[in-house]
């Protein structure tokens, strides 16, 4: 039995918020000094540009959830690079949606998505989109209404946290 979407969603939540702040010295006691809710938000520090998929850039048959859980945590004013191909005799044609909400994207809904880049914008330097909220981001490929999401596996979710020092 798998994890699914849901279970890795919230493992990625709880890794964003506690992976990588709380660690323990040899005796076993914790510091706190530099993790969540004892640090401080660091609004100054320097944002990540992070290209989707790393070098397997954006496409069908890749798993991206994982990706993400992989990739986590995310920080707001992180930019995510969408690269794709440009459509073409040889390449499907690709696109990236923005999903209102967690139902949307388990059941890769598109009727109330929002297209946040054509086919034609992931080409040369990628599509970039900045996490500018403190709130779950769906995305996913639209394409062929919703085959690359619900078969391809072109989806993920991030929640991007502050950064803290």
């Amino acid at each position: 039995m798998g994890l699914g979407n849901a279970g890795a969603l919230v493992i990625l939540v709880a890794i964003s918020m506690f992976g990588k702040n709380f660690s323990a010295d040899w005796n076993g006691n914790w510091n706190h000094t530099a993790g969540w809710p004892y640090g401080h938000w660091n609004a100054n520090q320097t944002s990540k540009r992070i290209i989707v998929g790393g070098s397997e850039n954006w496409h069908f048959g890749f798993n991206y959830t994982d990706w993400a859980i992989k990739n986590g945590p995310f920080y707001l004013n992180d930019t995510l690079v969408f690269k794709y191909d440009p459509p073409n005799d040889t390449t499907f044609p690709h696109s990236v949606y923005l999903l209102p909400n967690f139902w949307s994207f388990q059941n890769c809904a598109l009727s109330r998505a929002q297209k946040i880049a054509q086919v034609t914008q992931g080409g040369g330097e990628g599509f970039e989109f900045v996490l500018k909220r403190w709130q779950p981001y769906y995305f996913s490929c639209g394409e062929r209404n919703g085959f690359h999401c619900k078969t391809g596996m072109m989806k993920f979710a991030v929640w991007p946290f502050f950064r803290w020092y």
